[in-house]
């Protein structure tokens, strides 16, 4: 019998009997959030620095949930990193469908943002709830990542509590691999994760297989 699984509840622990994904320690592996990041224009750091007020204005109010973490901090960025212009495109609530290597198990579920261009995957963003820590939604954003069919390239996601940021790289081959970057806070005031989110996206754009293709 088939087992179906949602990725909300499904852990690192079944991703890796399930799919054979590693973890990747060797910084070398993911060098895009390490490496070449672009400079910002000063209307996006004015831009950005109203997201980082708009944030602040929260934190002073009762904890907020996933739909005012898109609203406040996620559209946002998306919006200033010109996401919602050609050539991308932004999908919401994507359905994805996974089988593991034993086709006894299947992952079913919706993704929170994808962004798009010529049907390559640039970004998965999977918010959680402010209080939350971003590992609860690490294993849940690899299930959607894995799920992507253009298997010739890396894929990259981003998982965000509204203060906290975390990047993701997954490189499927025989063997899926995948990495983290360290944790970026938004309260910090060099804007180093829209530069990687703006790097990461641009990189793609430009038919870039990784970090040494």
């Amino acid at each position: 019998m088939v087992k179906t699984i949602q990725p909300r509840d499904v852990t690192l622990l079944e991703l890796e009997i399930l799919f054979n994904i590693k973890l990747i320690r060797d910084q070398d592996f993911f060098c895009e959030w390490q490496d070449n990041l672009p400079e910002l224009s000063e209307s996006e750091k004015q831009q950005l620095d109203k997201v980082q007020a708009g944030y602040f204005n929260l934190l002073r109010y009762t904890p907020f949930l996933e739909n005012i973490v898109k609203m406040v901090v996620l559209d946002p960025l998306l919006f200033i990193g010109d996401f919602y212009l050609s050539p991308y495109c932004v999908k919401s609530e994507k359905s994805i469908e996974i089988s593991a290597l034993d086709e006894d198990t299947i992952i079913k579920g919706s993704l929170d943002v994808l962004v798009l261009k010529d049907q390559l995957w640039l970004m998965v963003i999977e918010s959680k709830q402010a209080a939350f820590s971003i590992e609860a939604g690490l294993a849940q954003i690899l299930a959607y990542m894995l799920a992507n069919p253009y298997r010739d390239k890396p894929t990259f996601g981003m998982i965000t509590t509204g203060g906290s940021f975390v990047f993701i790289k997954l490189i499927q081959g025989e063997q899926p691999q995948y990495a983290t970057s360290r944790i970026f806070e938004l309260r910090n005031p060099d804007n180093e994760l829209f530069k990687i989110l703006k790097h990461i996206t641009q990189l793609l754009c430009n038919g870039y297989n990784g970090c040494n293709g």
